[in-house]
């Protein structure tokens, strides 16, 4: 099966999407390749990332930003492989054209903000442009950084405008934003800060607050410089992993 995750639009998810359904599929058993078809190139560096810290499955990734080397590609290689999922990027590109005519499924990502909402009706044109050339393509939207909350309106508001969209299938539910996670970050760092502060603070000998006050606010600079290389250089942070 070919994926393609794409949307004429920029910054609504496209590649944590790509990466991420690439990884599931891998887990699930299957033999996946991943193609970056973005000059970007950031979903090949999210693989690389992976490779180096050494966690498992392993993806296989290549990037082919222009869409007559995608297309042939694709066509040469992709009965290798169970899956393959491509992450095309944010404008009407040749990668993105050439992905919607060889794919089987499109996942189109947006948020619910009224500037993605609108964009649906780019893709949507490039959706039946491909249909014209090959049948069997199904375009699914997916709402992407949804706010949270079972009763938002700005969520409602925008699965029910995919609706008059008759190019797309809404596919729920909504990927959230995970402010659960970006609390249990805040506090997290509140107690690494404390800590050091508290280990500074006896190292140093302070008898006040002020005391060594820059010395203390360098430490501690550092300290949160470590504190996230070191999570980031794994692939994620303790809050994300969690």
């Amino acid at each position: 099966m070919v994926i393609t995750i794409g949307n004429t639009k920029g910054g609504v998810g496209k590649t944590t999407l790509a990466v991420n359904l690439a990884i599931a599929r891998a887990l699930a058993g299957r033999d996946v390749w991943l193609i970056d078809g973005d000059r970007q190139g950031t979903a090949q560096t999210a693989i690389s990332i992976r490779a180096e810290a050494e966690h498992v499955p392993g993806i296989a990734c290549a990037t082919y930003p222009d869409g007559p080397t995608l297309r042939a590609q694709v066509q040469q290689q992709a009965a290798k492989f169970d899956d393959v999922v491509i992450d095309a990027g944010g404008r009407d590109s040749t990668a993105l054209r050439a992905a919607l005519v060889l794919s089987d499924v499109l996942l189109v990502p947006f948020q619910p903000r009224s500037y993605d909402v609108w964009a649906l009706s780019d893709i949507a044109a490039l959706v039946d442009e491909a249909r014209s050339v090959r049948d069997g393509l199904r375009a699914f939207a997916v709402l992407n950084c949804a706010d949270p909350g079972e009763h938002s309106s700005d969520n409602a508001e925008a699965a029910a405008a995919v609706a008059e969209v008759p190019q797309f299938e809404y596919l729920p539910p909504p990927l959230r934003r995970r402010m659960a996670c970006w609390l249990y970050e805040g506090v997290l760092m509140f107690g690494v800060v404390v800590a050091a502060g508290l280990v500074f603070s006896i190292a140093a000998q302070m008898r006040h607050a002020l005391e060594h006050r820059h010395a203390m606010q360098a430490f501690l600079f550092l300290v949160c410089g470590i504190y996230f290389c070191w999570f980031w250089s794994k692939g994620q942070t303790l809050a994300m992993k969690t």
